[in-house]
């Protein structure tokens, strides 16, 4: 290859990559599985949640604190040993959950959803399992990603607020056209032909009370250095980007930050991949050195124990019938094994993606492991085609549209509707047909 086209595919993969964020569909299906998974757990445990991550929990507050000191890891329940401190974090995490299940403010509420995530769980770091290893990392992962872009409460304010740019720049049109007239005539048609940016009182306010908090938690001991430096970072970052926003939207600055920003979320986004695949690599490696993997028996064993029997009947039938065991054991190394391998192949890759998929919710029923399938779903997810979840998104915007007008009867708003409905992204997308997604 020569070096000039050598400079052109290197030019081509940086505007690739800065130009847009890639995988809009995926990042937001990845931030509503993610989230909807731990907001259903905390649901579910909401009765038992003080023997799990409390202080009437078999692992008490003076444990944790000794092994949290030696593996440096991050907890706000650390900071406080009393029964209403636990109350409120956990209430925050559903809150937190909620809202970034409904893609409101989620440069923020990520934040929050990631502290929520690491604060029950490095608090009882014992009672986890693989699922919830995989919720403890995609939490971080999230927060570098712009999972928001559609299907989602912000999306939903962004094309209003483009619907209003476009109003006004319409307006300022209109007013150029008119002879000038009154007092000040020229300088009120200049602010008419660029208006500026709305203000964000909800922003404004949100971020000023979570920079309050912050500042509390590091004056008072609790809060280690390395993570202050990343809240504190976090937190500059986005009133930076606020302030330019304001100010100077049109300017270079906010075309750094936005070229910025799309290469941290392409990065995330790649890091969710190289994980999904990760895992599966080393988990069918480790099953093929295993004696009853490669006898074709272990799915026997689990179908034979109480804990994993939740229907006894069912897991009596498929136990006892040794051809599906053999299949079913072979099938799920094979499948483990060959999967990063098929990232090259679009066909092969979409096929092998719905075995895993049926596989896990096969888990959640026979097994009786929801919450694991649920989060190896919502992994999965990252590699769904982009034209399978748009045809879903309009698929469930039409379901949510025909409800909302039987329950609301009454004209619809010009230009209304979800971005399910549309499938579109929200406005200012970069994604086109030129620019496909990294997963098809």
């Amino acid at each position: 290859m020569s070096v000039s086209r050598l400079a052109g595919a290197l030019a081509r993969g940086i505007t690739r990559v800065t130009g847009g964020a890639l995988g809009p569909y995926q990042s937001a299906v990845v931030r509503i599985g993610f989230s909807f998974t731990w907001l259903v757990f905390l649901l579910r445990e909401w009765p038992h949640r003080r023997e799990l991550y409390g202080p009437d929990g078999p692992w008490s507050w003076d444990m944790a604190r000794q092994l949290i000191d030696g593996n440096g890891a991050f907890t706000v329940l650390m900071w406080s040993d009393g029964r209403l401190w636990f109350e409120t974090v956990y209430l925050l995490s559903v809150t937190a959950s909620a809202l970034l299940l409904l893609g409101w403010r989620t440069r923020t509420v990520s934040v929050l959803f990631m502290v929520g995530v690491l604060s029950l769980q490095n608090r009882s770091v014992f009672m986890g399992d693989g699922g919830d290893n995989v919720i403890h990392l995609m939490a971080i992962y999230l927060v570098l990603t712009r999972c928001g872009r559609v299907w989602s409460l912000d999306a939903r304010r962004e094309r209003r607020r483009a619907r209003e740019r476009e109003s006004g720049s319409a307006g300022g049109e209109a007013a150029e056209a008119a002879p000038a007239a009154g007092p000040g005539g020229p300088s009120a048609l200049r602010d008419l032909r660029a208006p500026r940016a709305p203000r964000d009182v909800t922003g404004i306010v949100l971020w000023s009370l979570l920079g309050l908090v912050l500042a509390l938690a590091s004056l008072l001991p609790g809060l280690a250095t390395g993570w202050a430096v990343v809240f504190w970072g976090l937190w500059l970052v986005h009133a930076l980007w606020w302030a330019v926003n304001r100010y100077v939207p049109g300017g270079e600055l906010r075309a750094v930050l936005d070229m910025t920003a799309n290469l941290v979320h392409n990065a995330a986004l790649f890091v969710i991949m190289a994980e999904v695949c990760l895992i599966y690599a080393t988990a069918g490696w480790y099953k093929v050195q295993g004696s009853r993997w490669q006898d074709g028996t272990a799915l026997h064993y689990p179908l034979h124990l109480d804990y994993f029997t939740p229907w006894p009947a069912l897991s009596e039938a498929l136990g006892s019938n040794g051809v599906m065991v053999m299949l079913i054991t072979y099938g799920t190394v094979i499948v483990q094994v060959a999967f990063p391998f098929t990232l090259f192949n679009r066909r092969v890759k979409n096929v092998l993606l719905a075995a895993m998929m049926t596989e896990h919710f096969a888990i959640s029923v026979v097994l009786g492991l929801p919450f694991f399938s649920l989060a190896m779903i919502a992994a999965d997810a990252v590699f769904l085609p982009t034209g399978f979840l748009r045809a879903t998104g309009r698929f469930a915007g039409r379901i949510t549209g025909r409800a909302r007008d039987r329950l609301l009867p009454g004209p619809r708003r010009p230009g209304g509707g979800t971005d399910g409905s549309s499938g579109k992204p929200a406005a200012g997308d970069p994604e086109d047909r030129r620019r496909r997604t990294l997963v098809g």
